[in-house]
């Protein structure tokens, strides 16, 4: 592994920023000024009810072009690629017109500024008071302090010390025959794990130093499973728990169950176990009083759908034999030519301009992105977090009720062939298509014709380019990302155009892309089902402590708990506890609710008097 060790950290590739060479010419500069108005005067941020602030959708004038030569005439004339980066982005197959693009383009203006002043350590998540530099992650020299900038510098030197050490069996787990780590289990939710399980799907080599294996829920039986996995190779796992804050309940729950298995198993959880979190945090003081192997920083200015740039997803990558730098490269190039302000000359502008035109800046329309690559699989379960949680908002900047956002699903090709293209081509027209192209099929000289001119790889572009032909045939838009192969840099390339890309559409539809209130209350919500549960299970404890037992119905309990408007809810406590064994059904069963009577299968006394 004396190679992947070597190329883990120092790539030959300098991070420096060099312009891309575009192929199509600027186009001419408009002077057209900003004509549209707020919605009401001032900075106020109090949430108006009542209004609905969005624009109208999109009218579309015009229709699909048809002609075979005025088609190649419009591809030609809006191909973008980023020759540095062997990228290419086609949107000739979405019908927008020169006149909505000269429409847009005060948007636009605002638009770049707010990216701009973003990157300048404005605060661009204003609801959360906070500054969002996922940028700096890949070129700390924009930092907005030298603070910040050492912080990145001297995360990433920790990164690549810490892998190289493991790798190179200088850290060695205490307990293992082996002698060296051999797996990586991670333990995290959200963009905690999105991100490092599409890096390591899409760049790990087929036989990496440490493998790698994800706990990304709080489900007892997929946790059980991935322990399980493991067997004997518990013993040199490495177990890194990522976690802003320590508290994400899922996140927290994977944690208790690892170290419960660690227990069992004889082994020291501490030795073994990988801290990447807030400094001060709950679980960086955990980590630092039990004397954990290692601890990495999060911070509150990176988001976690935004993260995988910073210790979330470079830790696991370099861990797996992946050229980091490679990827911050490849991220740094595209953000450099993704703040060009002129938009045919910009890939995420131009991607922001298809979402608008094909949803009408309303969402009007779904995002079904299609990889025609197996290594790509992730990628639309990546997007569909980075866009939705990122644009799915019910107010915008200045309060208005919006209700906005941008569907996003996937599967990869050509195995879609198989599964919804028929509804694509010929059912409800409600989206615009993404694919993902990669011309390289097989490493050089490993490619081999299974017929006469034909290889495996050409039925693979045979079904997407048929695809797209088929689908804009009958009326159905699509935009074409194309890589020349899968490897660090592209798939860099194409996480920032990403990013970039929902930070420009945001600010076109004047919402807060930094912040999840949604999720928060979804969080808040469930709290508030545990803390209901517990209150069952004490007027449950307390009936099944009376000689003789008194079994109760739904709505008794409802009642002793003082909560009858949650008499739903608590049904469906008890069916949870009766099927897991914690409760008893005296009477009736789940299926007729009011039928039922239950109670505990002993008695807690300790709990009467808690």
């Amino acid at each position: 592994m004396a190679s992947s060790i070597s190329g883990l950290c120092s790539s030959s590739s300098s991070t420096l920023i060099r312009k891309p060479h575009l192929a199509p010419p600027p186009p001419p500069k408009s002077h057209l000024a900003e004509t549209l108005k707020p919605s009401f005067s001032g900075k106020s941020r109090h949430i108006l009810t009542h209004a609905v602030a969005r624009d109208a959708p999109v009218e579309k004038k015009g229709g699909l072009e048809r002609d075979p030569k005025a088609l190649w005439e419009r591809y030609t004339e809006w191909l973008y690629q980023h020759k540095e980066l062997g990228l290419y982005l086609d949107v000739s197959r979405m019908g927008f017109t020169d006149e909505f693009v000269k429409e847009m383009e005060p948007k636009f203006i605002k638009a770049f500024k707010a990216m701009e002043d973003l990157e300048k350590g404005a605060i661009s998540n204003p609801d959360e008071g906070r500054m969002v530099g996922h940028y700096w992650l890949r070129n700390p020299k924009l930092s907005p302090n030298s603070f910040l900038r050492l912080q990145i510098e001297n995360t990433l030197e920790a990164i690549c010390a810490f892998s190289q050490d493991i790798i190179g069996a200088k850290i060695k787990p205490p307990s293992s025959p082996d002698g060296r780590f051999t797996q990586i289990l991670s333990v995290g939710i959200g963009g905690s794990a999105l991100g490092p399980q599409f890096v390591a799907e899409a760049l790990a080599p087929d036989n990496p130093p440490l493998k790698i294996r994800f706990i990304d829920n709080t489900d007892p039986a997929g946790i059980d499973h991935q322990i399980a996995q493991l067997g004997p190779e518990l013993a040199s796992t490495l177990v890194i728990v990522i976690s802003k804050s320590g508290g994400t309940p899922e996140t927290r729950n994977g944690l208790l169950e690892v170290q419960k298995a660690f227990r069992e198993a004889g082994l020291n959880f501490a030795k073994q176990g990988v801290a990447i979190t807030q400094e001060n945090s709950l679980l960086d003081n955990t980590a630092r009083i039990e004397g954990w192997l290692a601890r990495f920083p999060m911070f509150d200015w990176v988001g976690g759908r935004t993260s995988e740039m910073s210790a979330v997803g470079l830790l696991a990558a370099a861990l797996q034999g992946i050229d980091i730098k490679e990827m911050l490269a490849g991220a740094s190039l595209m953000d450099e030519a993704t703040r060009t302000p002129v938009v045919k000359n910009n890939p995420a502008a131009l991607l922001a301009l298809c979402w608008y035109w094909a949803s009408g800046g309303v969402g009007s329309k779904d995002m079904v992105v299609l990889p025609y690559k197996d290594s790509l699989l992730l990628f639309s379960r990546y997007l569909q977090q980075l866009v939705m949680e990122s644009l799915g908002k019910e107010f915008d900047l200045d309060g208005n009720r919006v209700n906005q956002g941008l569907t996003v699903y996937g599967n990869k090709g050509s195995t879609d062939q198989h599964a919804y293209i028929q509804q694509l081509r010929e059912g409800v027209h409600n989206f615009f298509a993404t694919f993902i192209e990669v011309l390289r099929d097989r490493p050089p000289g490993h490619d081999w014709e299974l017929e006469p001119g034909v290889t495996c790889g050409d039925y693979l572009f045979g079904m997407l380019q048929g695809t797209r032909s088929a689908l804009y045939a009958n009326g159905r838009e699509s935009v074409t990302v194309t890589v020349q192969e899968v490897n660090p840099r592209s798939v860099g390339a194409l996480i920032a155009l990403y990013e970039r890309a929902v930070g420009i559409y945001a600010s076109l539809v004047n919402v807060n892309a930094y912040h999840q209130p949604g999720v928060e209350a979804g969080k808040k919500a469930a709290g508030e089902v545990l803390a209901l549960q517990k209150r069952v299970l004490a007027v449950l404890n307390e009936a099944s402590c009376k000689d003789p037992v008194e079994p109760l119905s739904i709505e008794e309990v409802a009642d002793r708990c003082h909560a009858p408007e949650d008499i739903e809810m608590i049904y469906k406590i008890i069916a949870h506890m009766a099927a897991n064994d914690r409760a008893i059904i005296a009477e009736g069963d789940c299926g007729s609710p009011r039928s039922v009577k239950v109670f505990l299968g002993e008695c807690n006394v300790d709990a009467l008097y808690a």
